[in-house]
């Protein structure tokens, strides 16, 4: 099989199927590469080389497709954009949170490491690229303001996204879909500066952080990470996380620089 290698490549992760909903189209180009049971999609999109990968939900199947990437396409950044739940009061759902630090939640190797550590690194937070983090920053501001743009009326209504706010923080990341608020509540007394939970964002920032690779995550909150998370979640995933990921994206690909 042959990879042609193109300079400045950004790598696309998305855990599920409808969080890419419609950006598959948009890339120009394509080149379709199967590897490890999973279909790359090389191309450009809004004149930026990239490569688009479904890597399936959770930390392992995160952190395997990042791998595929950095050494398969020799990707230079890494983008996961996608849905979390809320686990601060501030949010709300369709707020979007972009990662400063990740941690896994479920990392617990005591009493031999601190909570939380990775065990032999320590450390237990990996930090995001700053710049790279600043782009996807004014990115998402330019797209709350044009959200009439992305998303009908009748979207922004049925999910009350008539103020939606953009969060920078800790996102924590485990193999656990979290629909209880005792285990939430848990987990912000260990974390108090905690805003949001999914199952990927750490895992593949632990990746990146090993190959000293600039990596972003968003995430747009979904539910609040309780008993009600289940409710519509399909459907909001379709029908808003998605088109926040085209929106996002696309002014932060029309501003980037070479």
């Amino acid at each position: 099989m042959s990879i042609s290698i193109k300079p400045n490549t950004t790598g696309l992760i998305f855990a599920m199927r409808e969080e890419q909903e419609g950006l598959q189209t948009l890339i120009t180009d394509q080149e379709l590469h199967h590897i490890a049971k999973r279909s790359f999609i090389q191309g450009n999109l809004w004149g930026h080389p990239v490569v688009m990968v479904l890597a399936g939900i959770g930390k392992v199947a995160a952190a395997s497709t990042t791998s595929l990437l950095i050494h398969h396409f020799q990707v230079n950044q890494l983008l996961l954009s996608g849905v979390a739940g809320a686990a601060d009061a501030s949010l709300k759902v369709g707020d979007i949170v972009i990662a400063q630090e990740l941690l896994q939640h479920d990392m617990d190797a005591s009493p031999l490491f601190p909570r939380f550590e990775i065990p032999l690194s320590g450390k237990s937070r990996f930090s995001a690229q700053q710049d790279l983090s600043l782009d996807l920053q004014k990115a998402t501001q330019a797209f709350i303001q044009e959200i009439h743009q992305h998303l009908s009326a009748e979207q922004i209504q049925e999910f009350q996204l008539q103020n939606v706010r953009m969060h920078t923080g800790l996102i924590a990341s485990g193999d656990q879909f979290i629909h209880d608020k005792q285990v939430l509540n848990h987990l912000k007394q260990a974390l108090p500066d905690l805003l949001a939970v999914e199952m990927e964002g750490a895992a593949i920032a632990q990746v990146c952080e090993e190959h000293n690779l600039a990596f972003g995550i968003l995430r747009t909150i979904s539910d609040s990470a309780d008993e009600t998370a289940h409710h519509d979640f399909q459907s909001f995933v379709k029908n808003v996380a998605a088109p926040y990921t085209l929106g996002i994206l696309k002014n932060y690909f029309e501003n980037k620089n070479e």
